[in-house]
């Protein structure tokens, strides 16, 4: 099934890296949540560009 709101989505992604879950927010957490990431959303633009989704590296630069 094809998400009905990609294209909204893709406005709103702030991931740079080049892959195919681009504004499929679900197929997107899916993916980092087995990896134990975080999706790039849930850091700043600066932050976003380091690569690092970790969960730890995000509790680091929030101050958690």
């Amino acid at each position: 099934m094809e998400c009905p709101s990609i294209e909204k989505n893709k406005k709103m992604c702030n991931c740079t890296y080049p892959c195919s879950r681009h504004g499929k927010c679900c197929e997107c957490l899916a993916y980092h949540r087995k990896n134990g990431e975080l999706p790039a959303c849930y850091f700043t633009p600066a932050q976003e560009k380091t690569y690092d989704r970790s969960v730890a590296y995000y509790c680091r630069v929030n101050g958690i």
